[in-house]
């Protein structure tokens, strides 16, 4: 453990009201692979083993947009009315729209800190780009895009950092490569810098909260699962890239000893993740499979597979005959294409919970290529959240329960596939990440990302 670190941890004692709370994020950290790693990782050791450790339950889709901001606005998703990376941003037949911090229209916890005088520092927050007005500073989460553009309140923070760690790297693009070798050193490269951008503003700026969530593991673990997990279907065990993972987590080990060694004693500190991970068998064309079971009629079908959106901007999408279409991802998402709400729906209000639910159930029952169950689960928006704002997918789809993704495009003429349609891609999100409190808080075997926000006020005095 770097010198400084294990100083800090053996000072710190616990207090109802902390004057400062940082919290640590690792997108994508699981509960199961960070016990199945504890032995080489001595810092998460030492503040789980003198501190609180719990699963934290993900929202319903648990995605990193908006799983973060739900975290630190206490919101679900149907409250943010955001339930994913891209949204519905009307009834027409347009496509999806990425999600920006203007889609979440409510305080986060640094909004309601820094109207009671307290300033904060966050750094990669998922859902913070384009930047927005803080008491203190702001440098925008992974959606950031390359090169040149205003990702920093106040805007002049930009320079600084370049002049610290040159060009920022909010994320790693195509992390869906079959070259390991190169994901391995950018993941690393991304995870250093942000660290180091972590402990000099840690040490030059005045703040009461800081939040940092670093993208490295999320990144890893879509790329190199198969290579560490031996129950992958993928998995070879002579791949030279099989330690890739538990080497990441050493590394990441040690800048985390290094951040720790940076802040004032009397500081608590939280260790969290927005949702876990497990292994990816494929993918369920779900288009594919409305279009063989007739809910989804084409004018003509694609010679190669493409995105719907391409055929819906040709024009080769019949929605005077089209009942549902479905869109790809981590999970997958449902439209029926409503008479009275979308331009040229044709299900009849009547009959949208009868049609909802026949097409629940027939999703439900995908098997896999050998007619086995997969066990998917079908949610309905108004059973999962306390509200429903925005335009939620009228049926939301857990291939396998996030063991199979769900593929959008279409020309595939075959429901299974086993590769990702947008790159290699060997693991899906699970639905517990993890929460590490040091000092100890009350211990509790699991808890809710959802109460992640109240908690934050409380520690700091302000609950």
């Amino acid at each position: 453990m770097p010198k400084g670190s294990a100083a800090w941890l053996s000072g710190t004692t616990p207090a109802k009201a902390a004057k400062r709370l940082a919290v640590i994020g690792l997108d994508c950290a699981d509960p199961n692979l960070l016990e199945e790693l504890l032995g080489g990782l001595p810092t998460f050791r030492e503040l789980i083993g003198g501190g609180t450790f719990s699963r934290l339950a993900s929202v319903d889709p648990p995605i990193t947009v908006p799983a973060w901001m739900c975290m630190f606005t206490g919101r679900d998703p149907g409250e943010l009315g955001v339930y994913g990376f891209r949204n519905r941003a009307d009834y027409s037949y347009g496509g999806l729209a990425v999600a920006s911090s203007a889609s979440f229209g409510v305080p986060a916890v640094w909004d309601e800190l820094g109207r009671r005088g307290k300033r904060s520092i966050l750094l990669g927050v998922p859902g913070t780009y384009p930047p927005r007005p803080v008491r203190g500073l702001m440098v925008a989460g992974p959606l950031t895009p390359n090169g040149g553009t205003n990702f920093t309140y106040p805007a002049s923070l930009k320079h600084r950092i370049a002049t610290w760690v040159g060009d920022y790297i909010p994320d790693v693009r195509g992390f869906r490569t079959q070259d390991k070798g190169w994901l391995i050193e950018r993941v690393r490269g991304m995870t250093e810098q942000r660290f180091s951008l972590a402990r000099r503003l840690l040490r030059e700026e005045r703040w009461d909260l800081f939040v940092m969530v670093e993208m490295g593991p999320d990144r890893i673990h879509h790329g190199l699962w198969a290579h560490h997990d031996p129950h992958h279907s993928k998995h070879d065990p002579k791949s030279p890239f099989r330690d890739a993972i538990r080497d990441y987590y050493r590394f990441l080990d040690g800048k985390l000893a290094e951040l720790l060694s940076e802040l004032p004693g009397g500081t608590q500190v939280l260790v969290v993740s927005d949702h876990g991970v497990q292994g990816m068998e494929g993918g369920i064309g779900i288009n594919e499979w409305l279009i063989q079971e007739g809910y989804l009629v084409l004018r003509r079908y694609p010679e190669r597979p493409v995105r719907l959106g391409e055929l819906v901007e040709a024009g080769l999408v019949d929605w005077s005959r089209t009942v549902a279409w479905g869109e790809g991802g981590y999970y997958g998402r449902v439209f029926l294409n409503l008479a009275g709400r979308e331009p040229q729906g044709i299900v009849p209000p009547e009959r949208y919970e009868e049609i909802r639910a026949e097409l629940a159930a027939r999703l439900a029952a995908i098997p896999d290529e050998a007619g086995r169950p997969i066990g998917t689960r079908v949610l309905r928006p108004e059973g999962l959240y306390r509200k429903v704002r925005g335009i939620p997918p009228d049926l939301i789809v857990y291939f396998g329960d996030l063991g199979w993704r769900s593929i959008g495009t279409v020309g595939w003429r075959n429901v299974h596939l086993r590769e990702n349609d947008t790159g290699p891609d060997e693991a899906n999100h699970s639905h517990h990440g993890i929460f590490i409190a040091y000092p100890k808080l009350d211990d509790r075997p699991e808890r809710s990302i959802l109460e992640v926000h109240d908690l934050i006020l409380s520690v700091m005095g302000d609950g």
